[in-house]
């Protein structure tokens, strides 16, 4: 048996696969809003486009709500993780969810420079030369060997499409 310090709160075990599982749910639900919208049933060809996707969507709410079930029946058990330990997860998650959703808009050069230099000024609390440095050359050498060396094209955004890159 374990004691908890009046210190030591987080969320709990059942809390944590609650809310996983609801969301894993709603995910299910979405698949099956899409699959409806592009067709589930058969057409003069075949099967349309969301016929396979609404079954595995429905198999993931069926799921979901089995594991939802089972999760609310167990009893609390001890903390999932700390608030002070989450937030230490949540402080990459979030800047990394960040640079994913602003690389459409302003291209993945641009993103991953200040990605780069986030991360290490503020996490690893570098200098500033040498976050230049590396947030500057990763990039460049990420051009040079997917664009010029492999002709692999990388996303760009508006500075990047300036420059003629």
């Amino acid at each position: 048996m374990t004691t908890q310090n009046s210190h030591t709160t987080g969320p709990t075990h059942k809390a944590v696969e609650a809310g996983v599982t609801t969301i894993i749910g709603l995910l299910g639900g979405l698949v099956v809003y899409g699959s409806v919208k592009a067709g589930i049933n058969w057409g003069a060809e075949g099967p349309k486009a969301g016929f396979f996707p609404f079954y595995i969507g429905l198999f993931i709410i069926i799921s979901s709500l089995i594991n939802l079930f089972n999760t609310l029946r167990e009893e609390d058990g001890p903390i999932f993780a700390e608030w002070g330990q989450l937030r230490q997860v949540f402080s990459v998650i979030i800047p990394t969810g960040i640079y994913v959703a602003a690389m459409p808009f302003i291209g993945l050069y641009l993103a991953s420079m200040i990605f780069i230099a986030w991360f290490m000024r503020w996490l690893g609390k570098y200098n500033w030369p040498i976050i230049a440095a590396i947030s500057l050359g990763m990039p460049v050498v990420t051009y040079l060997i997917f664009e010029r060396w492999f002709l692999v094209p990388l996303p760009k955004g508006p500075i990047e499409e300036w420059l003629g890159l």
